[in-house]
């Protein structure tokens, strides 16, 4: 017996469970999402900050950020679950940037004109808001640690809208509502190839012989995405690089009190946020030259956080955060982005093959983005349009679309 579907989504990390989500919120087509893991989170969905935030250099970004938070935070109503397991932690995301005293006001602006709430605070409203943080716009010197008199900074933007998601809980409630909806997922289910006929995806075949008959098929593949598109003659002039990031995690100590944000600490190249209830902080780089290291092989890679990496961080969180204690235990552990060297924006929907759809090389940006990449791909999947929906055309991050033209290539693009 043949196994046959309308859409085979191969992936089952945020970007491929929020677009079966969205299709199945629109329409009747049959869905099945095939993951080579054997559990939900093994890939770079699991190991994500999930920073919702909404600025970006572009302002179809803005848009899809909006959209993809909107989502996160109306999470029931999207997933329609009366008590799902995750939910949206609205702390706000705060922006230091040595930009000029007229950055924070100008993108202010563009926030408030997508209909996202913004504040502008200078350094005595930073200090009154959240205590424990230095207002200095003087970067820190990582690689001796010599301090410096710092100083009270520009302007400073708070996306009031702003926060972060659980992961892990996330696509824990995306797979019971979907499998709810009628969508089968199929884990240890690696595919040797998807299987085209004159131009057209017929289906797609796994390393076992057998086969799931379909007329579309999307990559969600994250780091993997290169696996599947080797195997098709398929035009991509992308570069689409699985690379090692790392990320610390420490206990917040019981002396630092009041109130954080999600903070984008342009100036310290790092960013960071709470979680576990506010007991812990999570650190990560801003920086280009922390998104270079290229793996071979996205399931074997190094899980070590190096020395130099984590004393450079601490450094810059430090200078942050000065009532942070030089005591504790620091953990870490590595995730892959999957970089587009181009633009380090995504490839999103058609190709060239009839049939068969792309989500690839989000380069950090895919946790925040993934209901409204799921819209997208339903959108010219099933031709409906429905609630939590985008507007932003398919062409902004199509396959055939010219490079971005980009200030910095990092995550805060």
């Amino acid at each position: 017996m043949k196994l046959q579907a309308d859409v085979v989504i191969v992936g089952a990390g945020i970007i491929g469970l929020c677009t079966a989500m969205q299709i199945t919120k629109r329409s009747s087509l049959s869905v099945v999402v095939v993951e080579q893991s054997r559990s939900l989170g093994e890939g770079s969905s699991g190991a994500s900050s999930a920073v919702c935030r909404h600025r970006y250099s572009y302002n179809e970004m803005l848009l899809l950020a909006r959209d993809g938070i909107n989502a996160y935070r109306h999470w029931p109503e999207f997933i329609e679950a009366a008590q799902p397991l995750a939910q949206f932690q609205n702390e706000g995301v705060l922006w230091l940037a040595d930009m000029g005293d007229s950055w924070a006001s100008s993108e202010s602006r563009r926030l408030e004109e997508a209909g996202i709430r913004s504040s502008i605070l200078d350094a005595e409203q930073l200090k009154d808001r959240f205590p424990a943080l230095n207002p200095c716009s003087l970067t820190p010197d990582t690689r001796s640690g010599e301090a410096h008199d710092c100083n009270e900074g520009a302007p400073y933007l708070l996306e009031i809208d702003g926060g972060y998601f659980d992961p892990v809980n996330a696509l824990q409630d995306l797979s019971s509502a979907t499998r709810k909806k009628g969508v089968t997922i199929k884990f240890l289910s690696k595919i040797k190839k998807v299987l085209v006929q004159a131009g057209k995806t017929v289906g797609v075949q796994f390393a076992d012989g057998s086969s799931i008959e379909a007329p579309h098929v999307i990559n969600a593949t994250g780091p993997w995405c290169n696996d599947v598109f080797d195997q098709l003659e398929l035009d991509l002039s992308w570069s689409l690089k699985p690379t090692r990031i790392q990320v610390l995690h420490l206990d917040r100590p019981a002396e630092l009190t009041g109130a954080l944000p999600v903070c984008c600490d342009m100036v310290g190249g790092i960013y960071f946020r709470t979680q576990n209830r506010g007991q812990q902080i999570i650190l990560g780089s801003t920086l280009e030259e922390d998104e270079q290291e290229v793996v071979a092989n996205p399931s074997d890679y190094a899980q070590t956080i190096e020395d130099d990496f984590m004393h450079a961080k601490l450094h810059a969180l430090h200078h942050r955060i000065p009532s942070l204690p030089y005591r504790g235990t620091v953990n870490g552990y590595c995730g892959l982005y999957t970089v587009n060297r181009q633009d380090v924006h995504p490839i999103v929907g058609r190709t060239q093959i009839e049939g068969f759809y792309v989500a690839n090389g989000f380069s950090g940006h895919g946790f925040k983005l993934a209901p409204a990449i799921g819209s997208m791909l339903a959108q010219e999947i099933t031709g409906e349009i429905c609630d939590f929906d985008t507007g932003v055309p398919p062409a902004f991050l199509s396959i055939d679309r010219i490079p971005l033209q980009l200030d910095s290539k990092n995550v805060l693009a």
